[in-house]
């Protein structure tokens, strides 16, 4: 451990530092400017060392999300008109473990229940791409062997309600597949929360939010270029594909502490688990 007289000593330039750069932006810089002032956001170790999260270490965080139930904080929700009254407005509706020779299934599958079109609308789309898939594997007469889990995660921040399922999907020899599909509510409006209205929420600029995706999805490329070399067979991305433009992000939630996951999950797709997320966490 580092001497408490050093951290102090850390601590106490730090201090100052800030109090020269506000005393700078104070009265140098135009009060036009100070507006696109951005300050750095980074982890800390225990050792006072500035490092920033790596693709996989997001990754596990993200992962770690999915414990199946709704995290509404003090949000007050017991004004919101039900689908049916007695459960909470998200909650799983089919928690299902079987095992037979031709697969095995681990599914909670959550439901949004609130009443109104968006909320069904949600539903359905669950139904088509999750509920829909299940059915058809513990009907099947296949001999080829399926392995299907479904996890999700809910959260309030604000008045956004965020719900997130996971499904991994493997058959036979076929790759694994891990789908994704995000929902994301206003309980005060009713309506729909666009990618730009959580941009707007986060107070996030969108040429630099822009960049970021762009700048994740260079590096992703190129470490995957550098495991196809080696060998490997890795899912080819294409930094011109439309699904990185902000106009087209399709999978985003608000998770813990407002922390914002923009998630490419190629399985929803593709025959692959291979997915890159850009992650925006709150500090403090």
């Amino acid at each position: 451990m580092k001497n408490p007289k050093v951290i102090y000593i850390l601590v106490g330039v730090f201090c100052v530092l800030a109090i020269i750069a506000g005393i700078y932006a104070q009265f140098f810089i135009k009060d036009e400017d100070k507006d696109n002032i951005i300050l750095p956001s980074f982890n800390t170790t225990s050792d006072d060392q500035v490092v920033e999260k790596t693709a996989e270490e997001v990754k596990t965080q993200f992962s770690a999300l999915f414990t199946n139930v709704l995290n509404k904080g003090e949000y007050d929700t017991s004004t919101i008109q039900r689908i049916v009254e007695q459960n909470d407005i998200v909650y799983s509706a089919y928690d299902i473990q079987d095992k037979k020779d031709n697969y095995e299934i681990d599914i909670h599958l959550p439901v949004m229940n609130i009443q109104g079109e968006v909320p069904n609308s949600f539903n359905k789309i669950t139904q088509d791409i999750f509920a829909n898939k299940a059915s058809e594997i513990m009907k099947s007469q296949s001999t080829v062997k399926t392995l299907y889990q479904i996890d999700y995660v809910s959260y309030i921040n604000g008045d956004i309600l965020s719900l997130i399922i996971r499904a991994t999907l493997k058959e036979g020899d076929n790759p694994q597949r891990v789908i994704v599909q995000t929902y994301n509510y206003n309980l005060a409006t009713g309506q729909k929360v666009r990618f730009e209205d959580v941009l707007s929420y986060k107070n996030l600029v969108q040429s630099e939010v822009q960049t970021k995706i762009q700048n994740t999805i260079q590096k992703a490329k190129e470490e995957a270029e550098i495991l196809v070399q080696s060998g490997y067979t890795v899912y080819n991305r294409d930094l011109n594909d439309s699904m990185y433009q902000l106009g087209n992000i399709a999978n985003y939630f608000l998770g813990p502490n407002g922390d914002l996951y923009i998630v490419f999950a190629y399985g929803n797709g593709h025959h692959t688990a291979e997915m890159d997320i850009v992650l925006y966490e709150n500090k403090g």
